[in-house]
């Protein structure tokens, strides 16, 4: 990821493709990569990437960032190089409360930043599958379901009751609890 090799902060390949990194192998297409990034660092990314624009994504509609720090409301960018129209990129936005990843629809489901990103046998940061089939379990759109039955029988038993526990709070009648 040459995009970032200039960011001092961290940042990691989330959505699908972070599920196929942990998987080693593709499983399905991708439309898109998305990067997982702090909210707190975005600015530092943004700055990594200088000769790219980048637009908040809220509500079905894009709107030009017009400095480093987007609105508290918007989770997502979309990046592209300046002057060119396809989107490379999307910008996910954690939070975070020092060296804790939280979880942005529900603060109290928590956990050490270190074990919520690991790392491919070439270095390249992905973030946890436990923690985007979290995200994913919301929507569980189609592919969202093939990635779950897909990483389920490869996570550890620590793990599996990190995300039954992150549903439980959040969504507690979701089928993948009971699955887990």
């Amino acid at each position: 990821m040459q995009w970032f090799a200039n960011a001092s902060v961290p940042w990691w390949i989330a959505g699908g493709w972070a599920i196929d990194l942990f998987l080693g192998r593709e499983t399905r297409p991708h439309n898109d990569l998305d990067i997982g990034v702090l909210r707190r660092d975005v600015g530092e990314v943004l700055r990594s990437i200088p000769d790219w624009e980048a637009f908040e994504a809220k509500d079905g509609a894009l709107t030009r960032l017009s400095h480093t720090t987007p609105r508290n409301e918007v989770n997502s960018l979309w990046c592209r190089a300046r002057g060119t129209q396809p989107w490379k990129l999307e910008l996910m936005l954690d939070e975070s409360d020092g060296e804790l990843w939280l979880y942005r629809r529900d603060r109290e489901v928590r956990r050490d930043l270190r074990s919520s990103v690991y790392r491919t046998s070439t270095g390249i940061p992905y973030l946890a599958p436990e923690v985007q089939l979290l995200y994913k379990a919301k929507h569980a759109r189609p592919r969202d379901e093939l990635d779950f039955r897909a990483v389920v029988p490869h996570l550890s038993s620590e793990a599996k009751n990190w995300l039954r526990q992150g549903l439980a709070r959040t969504l507690p009648s979701h089928p993948w609890t009971y699955a887990l």
